[in-house]
């Protein structure tokens, strides 16, 4: 949606942001007792990065379109 630049005195288009795929689906699941396991924890973890690592992805396209500040 075009809008105004005050200093330019005209319309001006916004840039649009790179894409970035979807996050996968996680892989953990809800810990059989009260105390998780090892694996239990490892999945959550991976699951945890792996969301980190999207959402960077996504901020750095956002700052390369100049929708973020650097």
């Amino acid at each position: 949606m075009p809008y105004l630049d005050p200093a330019g005195g005209k319309a001006r288009e916004g840039k649009q942001t790179a894409a970035v795929t979807n996050a996968a689906a996680a892989t953990a699941s809800a810990a059989a007792g009260s105390t998780p396991t090892k694996a239990e924890y490892d999945a959550l973890l991976a699951d945890v990065n792996a969301l980190r690592t999207k959402l960077n992805a996504l901020l750095a396209a956002m700052r390369t379109s100049g929708q973020l500040a650097p």
